[in-house]
């Protein structure tokens, strides 16, 4: 393996989002009884740590030859120039500057990212915009694993 990074959601949001199901208990529990309370609150906290999990679960990694960016993966030798991009390039690559065909891969709590230009004439993507924490050990592994191929 490459190179290999999960999107996980940040510690702030799992805080954050505690504090808006315990907010939830209290307004539910002065009008309703204890019981009805705690299962409201129950399900809404299982729906929370669902809805993160499955969120934060994309996978970015590279191995045997290809690129993987959540469920998409592509073949090494479909990819062109590789770019680590900063928070302002990143923002400008998904924002002004975008392409609607781009296969995008992005995370509002990842500020970085590498854009990945795509050389298959076949494929209607002519780039992925990956977020990452790390874009460029994302982009030297994608390199590295490029040129040995």
């Amino acid at each position: 393996m490459e190179y290999a990074e999960r999107l996980g959601v940040p510690l702030r949001w799992w805080v954050q989002g505690t504090m808006l199901v315990a907010t939830l208990w209290l307004a539910v529990v002065v009008a309703t009884p204890p019981a009805v309370a705690w299962t409201v609150t129950g399900l809404a906290m299982a729906g929370l740590v669902l809805a993160f999990v499955s969120y934060g679960s994309a996978r970015v990694a590279v191995s045997g030859g290809r690129l993987q960016a959540g469920k998409a993966w592509i073949g090494l030798e479909h990819v062109g120039t590789v770019t680590a991009l900063d928070a302002d390039a990143m923002r400008r690559q998904a924002g002004p500057d975008a392409d609607a065909r781009a296969f995008l891969l992005l995370r509002p709590y990842l500020k970085r990212g590498v854009r990945v230009e795509i050389t298959d004439v076949a494929d209607p993507a002519p780039y992925w915009l990956i977020s990452s924490r790390h874009p460029d050990r994302l982009a030297a592994a994608l390199m590295r694993d490029r040129s040995a191929g």
